[in-house]
């Protein structure tokens, strides 16, 4: 459906199409991050709740909170407008990376620790 005629989509289609269960695409529809038409039972999905769930996926996968991507999804706007949406949504990687990268520091420094007592145990063996 979808793929043929580039309007709507399956949950079948989406779900193939990102590797993610029905199950998932319709918690994030619970949480109002996608809204897909109804025919009868089945949803179809637009293009534009497609292009939400590839920005909902990729938030997830680095670490966003549900919140955070609903703010980052409520900025949208086609064209030139989408501009805001894309600032915000690099102000929030960039947010992202710096505290990753605290994490970093603060699993480096534990590793480090750990090998100095592993180290003082072994001696005493």
């Amino acid at each position: 459906m979808g793929e043929e005629t580039g309007e709507t989509f399956t949950i079948t289609e989406l779900s193939r199409a990102f590797d993610v269960t029905p199950r998932t695409i319709r918690f994030y529809e619970g949480e109002g991050l996608i809204h897909p038409a109804r025919r009868g039972s089945t949803r179809l999905y637009s293009r534009a709740d497609r292009a939400r769930l590839a920005w909902i996926l990729r938030g997830r996968s680095v670490g966003f909170s549900l919140a955070e991507i609903r703010d980052l999804l409520d900025l949208y706007a086609p064209g030139p407008a989408r501009r805001g949406q894309l600032k915000a949504a690099l102000s929030k990687s960039r947010e992202r990376i710096s505290a990753l990268m605290e994490q970093r520091a603060a699993i480096d420094a534990t590793i480090a620790e750990l090998e100095d007592f592993c180290r003082s145990i072994e001696k005493k063996l």
